[in-house]
């Protein structure tokens, strides 16, 4: 399936989250603003979800005077990925992790935590940012920063019926609207979270692998990707990111603990098993796949 379909699939299904949770709350009033919404959710999330992901962890675009260095293993990466080379943005956070957004390898951008630059080898940081360029490369960065965005404003819808529910009394028997459904609010407060994480492992877990696999190609060293895989898992458990959402967590190139109230999301993985991620490398670089 190609990256364009399944973007139009998460859309499609995004949308009906969105519409199903107005019209089962509020009514029919609350199903023609549901749809709007998803309509303003859609056209944003295609255009903007890229913009919106950077300014949620605070990221700002690095110059090629601040750090020559890193921004010239990007150009080589860029080059050997056959893609443009993307922008490059620091996260002011000391977990150690990174992500690429954009809405195509045109407008593709490799985003680093602050924490990621101190604890890793030049060799292992290759290898982080060969991963992040394969993303790109192989054109799933649309679709996991839209389902980031996207899940992220069904949670906050989800928290704000609960508040309606609590406060704002009850819809009327005719299901018109002027009220929430206090019941129908806290159902969709507890289901939303749930299906926020849903949507984020229907996005396959295998594009992990893919692009570690093509990662690993582009920097020719799978054990140094290997390895930062090792650090990366234990470092990013023992330091949680204090900004973002764990919607987005798909993004990053392992999964992140979040310093702030926890979330359902945590019941489901977005991630394989870095175990496995790290042995299919060691296996690569025994039989020389890589090259």
């Amino acid at each position: 399936m190609t990256s364009q379909l399944k973007t139009v699939l998460l859309l499609g299904l995004l949308s009906a989250v969105i519409i199903g949770m107005g019209g089962l709350v509020g009514g029919r009033t609350g199903l023609v603003i549901a749809c709007g919404l998803a309509l303003v959710m859609n056209i944003g999330s295609y255009w903007f979800s890229d913009s919106i992901v950077l300014r949620m962890y605070g990221a700002r675009e690095l110059s090629p005077e601040e750090a020559p260095w890193l921004h010239r293993i990007v150009e080589d990466l860029a080059r050997r990925a056959g893609v443009p080379k993307p922008r490059i943005c620091t996260i002011p956070e000391e977990a150690p992790n990174a992500f690429a957004t954009g809405r195509d390898p045109e407008h593709g951008v490799v985003a680093v935590t602050d924490g990621i630059l101190r604890i890793l080898s030049p060799e292992e940081l290759r290898g982080v940012l060969a991963h992040e360029m394969a993303h790109i490369a192989n054109r799933d960065i649309l679709i996991q920063t839209i389902a980031g965005v996207m899940g992220s404003v069904i949670v906050m819808l989800a928290n704000m019926l609960q508040f309606a529910a609590i406060f704002g009394g009850s819809r009327s028997n005719d299901g018109e609207g002027g009220g929430t459904n206090p019941l129908a609010a806290i159902v969709m407060a507890i289901l939303a979270p749930i299906a926020a994480s849903l949507i984020q492992m229907a996005i396959s877990r295998s594009r992990e692998y893919l692009a570690d696999e093509t990662g690993a190609r582009l920097c020719g060293q799978p054990l140094a990707l290997a390895g930062a895989l090792h650090k990366l898992s234990g470092a990013a458990g023992a330091l949680p990111l204090h900004s973002g959402n764990a919607c987005t967590e798909q993004m990053f190139i392992v999964k992140p603990v979040f310093g702030f109230g926890g979330s359902m999301n945590n019941l489901f993985s977005t991630h394989p098993p870095i175990e496995e991620r790290i042995q299919r490398l060691v296996d690569m670089n025994r039989t020389g796949q890589y090259r």
